[in-house]
């Protein structure tokens, strides 16, 4: 099967069994491939070095792989310097260098059609009342994103009226919060935030002041922070249980993307999976000789995506661990792999959404 990417971007969301996808992933990665390798000299010199033949046809499980971290040594754009739209930066610590990823318009509209293809199958078609369990500072730099002032203001295109539940100084303003909620009383509302902030700042606070809020319709996506958490001994049952009890919400759940590939998140489905859409895919590779691991076997995770095309991000190695759960055969009815991220990489930098937050 041969389709261009605007034609694929018009599919749902988890509508692709594994013979389509996997054809249409074999066309298109092989354009790609073939595109980035003459417009990015640099990632020409890396397939050149790899050993890589010229018009190489391109499956899932052969696409040339970059580490992620090498958008934080060399600048990879695919497309003149004049036509980037912004810089996406990914999270680090202070101290730390940050991947820079140059996206074009284009580029960044076929990352917010995926996403919003994504977030619809969650949210529905409508936009919601949004409840952000952050700070408004994070979005004062508004040339260079970081990943978390990034993910607050991607979600808010699925928002109607925005309310931001921590102060400048990162605060629960419950008053604020209460208001809101009254304002909205009886619809449902989409709460975003990232795992370890709303543990510390939200879950915590409420729990220690004796107070809860009422979201019973509430329906709260969060992501990063998951070390953090493990280290305070806090699973993610407990995590969505603790929720449940201080705000009413059932509906809670984690996705798993990053900076070099955005727009690609992976979403839990309501069995507790991550699931790859038909705008990205996963590989999850052996440590001894990146071979593909079967399913239940733990390895490296490797993501794909056809929608990268100002920067070679289509294949990048992640410093992630996690296993392959199965495709098109989850109880939740998603066609597509799904998938568990089990921790990071020995010797990787430690890194995510919330922990680039210290305070």
């Amino acid at each position: 099967m041969t389709i261009d990417l605007n034609t694929l971007l018009q599919f749902r969301a988890y509508s692709l069994p594994r013979p389509e996808k996997q054809a249409i992933y074999a066309s298109l990665l092989t354009q790609l491939t073939q595109f980035h390798r003459t417009r990015c000299p640099a990632y020409g010199r890396l397939l050149q070095a790899l050993g890589c033949p010229e018009h190489m046809e391109c499956t899932v499980e052969n696409t040339p792989m970059l580490p992620v971290s090498i958008f934080k040594e060399l600048e990879l754009r695919s497309v003149p310097e004049e036509e980037i739209f912004k810089t996406v930066t990914s999270s680090g610590t202070t101290g730390q260098q940050v991947s820079k990823i140059f996206l074009d318009a284009d580029t960044s509209a076929v990352q917010q059609r995926a996403l919003s293809g994504i977030m619809a199958d969650l949210l529905g078609e409508h936009r919601l009342p949004y409840l952000v369990l952050d700070s408004k500072r994070v979005l004062r730099d508004r040339a260079m994103f970081s990943a978390r002032g990034a993910g607050v203001l991607g979600f808010s295109v699925f928002g109607s009226k925005t309310c931001y539940a921590l102060d400048e100084h990162m605060e629960l303003d419950l008053d604020g919060v209460r208001a809101f909620l009254e304002a909205h009383q009886g619809e449902p509302i989409f709460l975003f935030g990232f795992t370890y902030i709303i543990w510390r700042h939200v879950i915590r606070v409420l729990e220690e002041r004796g107070e809860t809020l009422s979201i019973p319709k509430g329906i709260l996506l969060h992501g990063g922070g998951w070390k953090k958490l493990a280290n305070e001994a806090v699973s993610p049952q407990e995590f969505k249980a603790r929720i449940h009890a201080v705000t009413g919400i059932e509906q809670v759940r984690n996705y798993y993307g990053m900076a070099e590939q955005t727009g690609c998140i992976y979403l839990e489905c309501p069995q507790g999976h991550l699931h790859a859409s038909i705008w990205s895919d996963v590989v999850v590779r052996r440590w001894r000789d990146y071979s593909p691991c079967d399913v239940g076997e733990p390895g490296l995770i490797q993501v794909l995506s056809p929608l990268p095309h100002s920067y070679p991000g289509h294949s990048l190695l992640t410093e992630d661990l996690g296993v392959l759960l199965g495709e098109d055969d989850c109880p939740c009815g998603r066609a597509g792999k799904y998938f568990q991220v089990t921790g990071r990489a020995p010797r990787a930098e430690v890194r995510g959404c919330s922990d680039t937050y210290e305070g």
